[in-house]
């Protein structure tokens, strides 16, 4: 499987809950919900579809947990199209804290996560997606496992809170493999890793 990452983020690389004021208050974060507030309705279909086209997911802890609330207390998730793949479909969380979860159907990757998660990859066709989860996120891309990675920038500045990559982190350079803006605004970037970047020398400018 081909394992892609999918990521909603404000314009100044925020992640920490996009999906509202109670969702992740961790540090004194009080700004949550700026994605809802978007009002885009294309966001969700296009959530939806790219659900619907994954043959399993990949979750971190907290975002499993986050999904096994909502999406996991659908009492009929054939009526709404992300509880109904996410119902359907393998789901698979990295964790070494978790050891009971809740919603059937989940299974844990215990031991090495690194070895567990290329056996996954090994294995059928599609995509394995992670959604959100960003710890998972930057822990696959340090260990060189995300095939695709999709990033949902919105037209926010944000100002506070958790962003996808730390201040301190190591480099990556990406592939610009698609690329489309919703009505509201939303840029939805998917790239593919390409190694480390490359840094230019001392040469002048050549507009100096």
């Amino acid at each position: 499987m081909r394992l892609t990452t999918s990521t909603h983020v404000s314009l100044d690389g925020v992640m920490q809950g996009m999906g509202g004021s109670g969702e992740d208050t961790r540090g004194g974060f009080t700004r949550g919900g700026w994605a809802l507030g978007s009002g885009d309705p294309a966001v969700g279909d296009l959530v939806a579809e790219e659900y619907g086209a994954a043959a399993a997911f990949l979750l971190g802890r907290r975002t499993y947990e986050n999904f096994a609330g909502y999406w996991g207390a659908f009492t009929h998730p054939g009526s709404h199209p992300i509880a109904a793949a996410l119902h359907d479909r393998p789901r698979y969380v990295a964790s070494t804290t978790l050891t009971d979860p809740a919603w059937s159907g989940t299974t844990v990757l215990a031991g090495d996560h690194a070895a567990a998660v290329g056996r996954l990859r090994a294995e059928g066709d599609g995509d394995l997606l992670v959604p959100g989860s960003g710890v998972l996120v930057r822990w696959l891309l340090a260990q060189g496992l995300v095939d695709r990675m999709t990033l949902l920038v919105y037209p926010v500045v944000v100002g506070q809170g958790t962003r996808l990559f730390p201040q301190d982190g190591p480099d990556l350079r990406l592939t610009l493999v698609a690329s489309r803006t919703t009505p509201g605004g939303v840029t939805v970037q998917t790239y593919e890793p390409a190694g480390r970047p490359a840094y230019a020398g001392s040469a002048p400018h050549p507009d100096a």
